[in-house]
């Protein structure tokens, strides 16, 4: 099993070491121009403006986390194409699959650049360019592998043309128009090779040769060398899910009902997700997975052990139909916690009616899981996620639970995805997001940002406030906005336009939704009087951020109208995020 992330913060130390496994490729791969390349591809990712290219790693890596290939993919929004630098395995890994996954995970993200396709150069399959047997099997190989998506060498240029008397082997420029466009306008292409030549070889072509290639492209619209190794009818029309991969990804929860508190009057019910779920699949936005079970080790890396093993192990004892409601709250001693499971659930819980009953641990387990899940999709590429599950997490923080919230769903992601870049989490519950502020508040490589009730009246009272900045190597890391009792949609959209220039300047590589819907007209636990339409503009101006972004849901409990007004923050975040 295979996981392709793209490297986004060439800095972090754990991108450091995989850009070192990827030299480590290029010296094997490619002898002659090895040192050459390992300093260029540090200069690529760092400094795009001097190159006039953006500059995408993408890696291979399994699941021991050793990197098995990788691909660089140039694109040069200027004249809205991507070139192919490189696709690379680690040797004796070619037929294992790897470059074709690479190759698939490139052109998602030409796709999602919406560029006008992907240029690259191939060396060539006739023996009049090529000397070498068995250099010309392995390029015939190539060129048949790239054939089955479409793509193929431009025909009747120069393009090919020795630069040196001595050259061997010049390549092919081939095109691959990602499923959409067959062939490309004169004027675009001739503008095309002489920014590749120009940009590319700037060392090695000479601007007689540059100019003689360019007007070699004569054929308008450009014309595409005849399949040479699958029939016409035979191509694969490249991303056949394309519409798909243009659907925010979406997980849920199937477990939670099993965690129904039937007392009068408690307002996380399982039709919460019901409700949501009903109207969102009418929009046709979604695309849907199941979640994989992931180990506890990483819950533990945010919750304490002896909490989490506490929460394990009272659900298991409790008998079916019964809850536990704290009501002894001890002032907290490592050492000397209470020893009845019942009575210890008010040294775990900081509030009186947060329950545990035999089925808790396993709905928020499964929360995590879906979390993780989703986390995991969005390293690999997908660039938006939805997590649809109950209990929310938000309010837990590192060893007690409680405003219905037992494992930090926004936390943990959050430090999954900190193993490969920087975070923002955005909580924009009506309540605010004391469980991220506590996890993360002495680290600055996770950036907490909650807009909410002021913890004057609106739970959980006693964190929340605007001068709760973070402390240590957290300080400056942490923003809170709580906003009065009576709020307009107009004074809220400012604070929230404020938040995500914080989040902008932060340049995270991930942004974590904490979503909650109780800031809703007429929400049981708010105060605020927010519309469908103010959710959708809200959702248009997340998502006009371009983040790769995890949503996951947290509270909203007037029942009746949260599909609605999921529905509008989704149609709203959708229009804005995949927009090209």
């Amino acid at each position: 099993m295979i996981r392709i992330r793209r490297i986004s913060n060439p800095y972090l130390e754990v991108n450091l070491r995989t850009i070192e496994k990827v030299k480590e490729i290029i010296r094997k791969q490619f002898p002659l121009l090895a040192a050459k390349k390992e300093e260029e591809i540090d200069s690529q990712l760092v400094d795009s403006l001097s190159h006039e290219y953006q500059t995408a790693l993408f890696v291979a890596e399994n699941t021991y986390d050793s990197v098995t290939g990788f691909a660089l993919l140039l694109y040069m929004p200027d004249l809205d194409f991507c070139f192919l630098d490189y696709v690379a395995v680690t040797p004796g890994k070619i037929s294992s699959g790897v470059g074709g996954a690479l190759y698939e995970r490139v052109r998602d993200e030409a796709n999602a650049l919406g560029a006008s396709g992907i240029f690259f150069e191939c060396l060539p399959d006739d023996p009049d360019l090529c000397n070498n047997p068995d250099d010309l099997k392995q390029n015939q190989k190539r060129l048949a592998f790239y054939e089955r998506f479409g793509a193929r060498p431009i025909a009747n240029t120069r393009y090919e043309a020795k630069v040196k008397p001595d050259d061997d082997c010049p390549p092919y420029l081939v095109f691959d128009g990602l499923g959409i466009r067959d062939t490309l306008e004169k004027e675009q292409v001739r503008k095309i090779m002489q920014a590749i030549l120009e940009r590319k070889y700037e060392d090695y072509c000479d601007a007689d040769y540059v100019k003689m290639v360019v007007e070699s492209v004569t054929d308008n619209p450009v014309v595409m060398r005849a399949p040479k190794y699958r029939k016409r009818k035979s191509l694969e029309p490249a991303p056949v899910l394309l519409k798909e991969k243009n659907k925010i990804l979406f997980i849920s929860n199937d477990r939670h009902s099993i965690h129904h508190i039937r007392e009068r009057g408690y307002v996380e019910s399982p039709v919460r997700v019901k409700y949501i779920q009903k109207e969102l699949d009418k929009t046709g936005l979604f695309r849907y997975e199941t979640a994989i079970e992931y180990p506890d080790r990483l819950i533990l890396e945010i919750h304490d052990k002896h909490y989490f093993e506490y929460f394990r192990n009272v659900c298991r004892e409790l008998p079916a139909g019964k809850s536990v409601y704290p009501y002894v709250f001890p002032i907290r001693n490592a050492v000397k916690a209470p020893k009845d499971l019942s009575i210890r659930a008010g040294y775990y819980c900081f509030d009186t009616f947060t329950p545990i009953n035999q089925n808790a641990f396993l709905a928020a387990r499964w929360g995590v899981n879906c979390v993780l899940t989703a986390t995991d999709k969005i390293i690999e590429g997908t660039r938006a996620a939805y997590v649809l599950t109950r209990p929310p997490g938000h309010h837990a923080e590192r060893s007690v639970f409680g405003g219905f919230c037992y494992f930090n769903n926004c936390a943990i992601a959050a430090q999954r995805f900190s193993k490969t870049g920087t975070v923002a989490i955005l909580d924009i519950d009506f309540h605010h997001g004391n469980g991220q502020q506590q996890i993360f508040y002495n680290r600055k490589d996770v950036f907490t940002i909650s807009i909410h009730g002021h913890p004057s009246f609106a739970y959980p009272y006693f964190s929340g406030f605007s001068d709760e900045c973070g402390e240590d190597a957290g300080l400056g890391f942490n923003e809170n906005y709580p906003l009065p009792e009576v709020t307009s949609y107009e004074k809220y959209s400012l604070v929230l336009g404020k938040a995500l220039r914080k989040i902008q300047g932060f340049r995270p590589d991930y942004l974590i939704i904490a979503l909650g819907l109780d800031t809703a007209k007429n929400d049981p636990t708010g105060t605020w009087e927010f519309t469908p339409e103010n959710f959708r503009n809200s959702g248009k101006m997340i998502g006009n951020l371009k983040l790769p972004t995890l949503i996951v849901q947290e509270g909203g409990y007037k029942s009746q109208s949260l599909g609605t007004i999921a529905r509008a923050f989704f149609e709203g975040f959708h229009e804005k995020r995949f927009a090209n």
